[in-house]
């Protein structure tokens, strides 16, 4: 974090964004999967729910050993020339976690533009059965 702060940030962030953390479109996406899982109503399936809503945690805690490792851990004298980062690499980076919390705070508006499009060919499957 000292030798490149911006980039160690931006991995801090993405570690988050990886966790499922609230704010982020990986958040409304295991969300959405678990809330349609638990919604089944045989016992197996709300078992099994519950186990992979578990594994959240095993989550979380191997990548905050990954971030306090890499990041967090002793100054190697090798890594103090490393170059900071460019202003395009800058501008692709935060227009990643840009678009990845705007569809974390506002889901249902993707969730309405995508189901408009996808309506019709959901649709056309279920006539062709």
């Amino acid at each position: 974090m000292t030798i490149t702060p911006v980039i160690g940030a931006l991995y801090v962030i993405a570690g988050m964004a990886n966790l499922g953390l609230p704010g982020f479109s990986g958040f409304v996406a295991e969300m959405s999967i678990f809330y349609g899982a638990f919604e089944h109503p045989d016992l197996f399936h709300r078992v099994v729910t519950v186990i992979a809503v578990s594994s959240i945690v095993v989550t979380a805690v191997y990548i905050l050993r990954v971030v306090g490792k890499m990041l967090m851990g002793p100054t190697m004298a090798e890594y103090a020339d490393l170059p900071t980062i460019t202003w395009y690499e800058r501008v692709g980076t935060f227009t990643l976690v840009f678009f990845s919390v705007l569809v974390g705070v506002f889901p249902f508006f993707w969730g309405d533009i995508i189901s408009e499009a996808v309506h019709p060919f959901i649709q056309g499957i279920l006539n062709a059965y």
